[in-house]
């Protein structure tokens, strides 16, 4: 019955469709009404079209069905912490991290009555110390106890190494011989403004770093099973997004085929902080559910979700909860956990991925040819383009071009924020000496929502 009732109708191709809406358009310009183009220097076109790929792209290895509700925890006091993991469990969390801020945490105390053989857990330390890891290791490998320690990823957000380049590398490649993994937290880019390709890029180059300084270090039988995380950030450009972890998962499989090692990659996800607003605060919870749901259909393996307040108020109960809830709903009333490559095959998604890709391998090659991320780093080259790029961002929302509802279009002049700060919601300078400038992570509202707190 479905090939007949295909049989019925001839194809029609691309350039029939373009030619159609150029007669609807009677007279305007197809270009300039109908393509727009992106930070990255993509056209985005009306329509996308079989005849535009000459071969069908390959089925990803998108595991949809399979990603994790994470619950983020901060270390301030272990018996609290560990309450609070097991409150989050029973609640509907699928994966812990804990954000240890020095070594003298005890994980026993804050694993204490966690099974984490069915619960990943990730631990993201603040600090460098591979005798505090090896207490990790003996823990058994199929618990799937993440270490996040990023050296390089440090020294990019705060201009410092831990230590020094020498003793940070010693202490890395003792973690990396240990947990057999290593971990880069990319989120800091997009944060600070950085465009979806030169995120992408700054990703790969960044692991790269890593990946050149261990070749001679780790041994080859080990390479096989070597595992890599990936902290990404994911805005509200929905489509983008999705592409972009997609093309992130592709390339990533293209530069561990260059080492001869394992080329699948774990992606951890979190809502941008950029985009975030302290005026009409509710409507940061419609921008953390479509950023989850980009993570989701893009291949994330876990997603911890940003709570709406995280901005201004200190960690809570209800802020936490909602947060959580809002990937629950999307995973069992949703139904986001049903289809494992569910954007496979999508002509404007494909097409997307595949520029994303190119653009951000030209980059990456640009980087290694001059001499690798961390010589960039030292040169103020990756800090110049990021903020380059932020800059142009920002002129956009200065501009109404890009918009946030309840910021820069639709404010509402009764909103009172002076009041409700816990936290400091702006960037903090430090006056401290730096080896390199570091990174700033900057929210594009900033200087709006300055300027509304001194008229309250």
């Amino acid at each position: 019955m479905t090939k007949q009732l295909f049989d019925d109708f001839s194809s029609v191709s691309a350039k029939q469709w373009r030619q159609k809406i150029q007669v609807d358009l009677k007279g305007a310009d197809y270009n300039n009404t109908l393509i727009w183009n992106s930070n990255e220097g993509i056209s985005v076109k009306p329509f996308y079209h079989a005849d535009e790929f000459d071969t069908y792209p390959k089925p990803s290895n998108t595991r949809a069905t399979q990603w994790k509700i994470c619950q983020s925890i901060f270390v301030a006091d272990v018996k609290k912490s560990n309450l609070k993991a097991i409150d989050a469990i029973e609640r509907g969390a699928e994966s812990i991290k804990f954000i240890i801020p020095n070594d003298s945490i005890s994980i026993d105390d804050l694993l204490k009555n966690i099974n984490y053989a069915s619960t990943p857990i990730y631990f993201d330390l603040r600090f460098l110390n591979e005798n505090y890891v090896k207490q990790l290791s003996v823990i058994p490998a199929e618990a799937g106890i993440q270490v996040q320690t990023d050296i390089i990823g440090n020294l990019a957000r705060n201009g410092n190494w831990f230590n020094n380049l020498k003793d940070d590398h010693k202490h890395f490649e003792s973690i990396v011989k240990s947990t057999n993994s290593f971990s880069v937290d990319a989120s800091l880019y997009q944060n600070a403004g950085a465009n979806m390709v030169q995120q992408l890029a700054y990703s790969l180059a960044h692991a790269n770093a890593y990946l050149n300084h261990l070749e001679s270090v780790i041994v080859i039988e080990a390479k096989q099973s070597l595992n890599i995380n990936f902290q990404i950030s994911v805005g509200t450009n929905y489509f983008f997004e999705i592409a972009k972890l997609r093309a992130l998962r592709m390339l990533w499989g293209t530069l561990a085929s260059e080492y001869n090692i394992n080329n699948d990659c774990h992606i951890f996800v979190t809502p941008t902080q950029r985009n975030k607003t302290l005026y009409d605060y509710n409507t940061n919870m419609l921008r953390t559910t479509t950023e989850c749901m980009s993570a989701i259909l893009g291949g994330a393996n876990t997603i911890c979700n940003l709570p709406y307040d995280t901005i201004y108020h200190k960690n809570n109960e209800f802020g936490e909860r909602i947060a959580r809830n809002q990937l629950l709903v999307l995973k069992h009333e949703s139904y986001f956990d049903k289809v494992n490559n569910p954007t496979d095959g999508t002509y404007y998604i494909e097409s997307l991925t595949q520029q994303l890709a190119e653009k951000a391998l030209d980059l990456f090659k640009d980087i290694e040819a001059n001499g690798g991320f961390l010589k960039q780093l030292k040169e103020g080259t990756i800090q110049r383009k990021i903020k380059e790029s932020a800059n142009k961002e920002q002129q956009q929302f200065d501009a109404g071009k890009e918009v946030l509802l309840g910021s820069n279009k639709h404010p509402n002049a009764n909103d009172k924020m002076k009041n409700e700060l816990e936290l400091y919601p702006f960037v903090k300078t430090k006056s401290i000496k730096t080896l390199i400038e570091p990174i700033i992570e900057k929210r594009l509202a900033e200087t709006l929502e300055q300027n509304r707190l001194k008229t309250e």
